[in-house]
């Protein structure tokens, strides 16, 4: 059976909203082996106090809360309301500013932000989408600014790369095993981002990506 992009994305929305009101309640223990990895993506996007950063696909906000400990300005965009609900109800003094929004069209304008980052959410959407949501993350990236791609990646021991990789697609998506094996270095340059930096996490089950804008031509 053969899916057209337009098929895809329309699939993609639906799911998306179905599953993440289902996971929602259950998404922080799920993620919990991801508390550290979240500290390392502040280190490694070197976040300082008075930066202003827009946590793409912010989910229940535990990146966002991150970067604002370091005294970051935050804003957390997520497609999802049932995980907003979640974000809000741990945003008691309102550190982090979260919104409902689709990554593909930020409401934001050109250069709006130093840092922008999204975690553990590409390897879920149909390429086109992906692309189209770092281009926008470029686009309101400022020039000297830093752009932080969190995934998925294999580990370099063959047979702990093939049972990683055989384990993982069991419960994630149909797009996850079309991307783990997708070098995302072309596909961050032809949204206009340039991988400048790369820091393995979870014992290579993981990886930070750290891209700068490109000059428009």
């Amino acid at each position: 059976m053969t899916h057209s992009p337009l098929n895809d994305e329309q699939a993609y929305y639906a799911l998306t909203h179905r599953a993440f009101r289902v996971l929602a309640p259950v998404y922080e223990l799920m993620t919990l082996p991801l508390t550290r990895v979240r500290e390392q993506v502040a280190d490694f996007a070197e976040a300082a106090p008075g930066l202003l950063v827009l946590d793409v696909a912010t989910g229940t906000g535990q990146q966002a809360f991150a970067f604002a400990r370091r005294g970051c300005r935050v804003r957390g965009v997520d497609l999802t309301d049932a995980m907003l609900a979640i974000a809000r109800s741990h945003n008691q003094d309102g550190r982090v500013d979260f919104e409902q929004g689709d990554a593909t069209h930020l409401r934001f304008s050109d250069g709006s932000f130093d840092i922008t980052c999204i975690s553990y959410a590409l390897h879920d959407m149909p390429p086109t989408i992906r692309e189209r949501v770092l281009r926008e993350m470029a686009r309101v990236t400022r020039g000297n600014g830093r752009i932080i791609i969190v995934d998925y990646a294999l580990p370099r021991a063959p047979v702990t790369r093939a049972l990683l990789q055989g384990i993982t697609a069991l419960y994630e998506g149909r797009y996850y095993s079309e991307f783990i094996g997708t070098d995302l270095r072309p596909v961050a340059m032809s949204a206009g981002i340039e991988i400048a930096g790369e820091q393995p996490v979870l014992w290579g089950a993981g990886r930070i990506l750290r891209g700068r804008k490109l000059p428009a031509e």
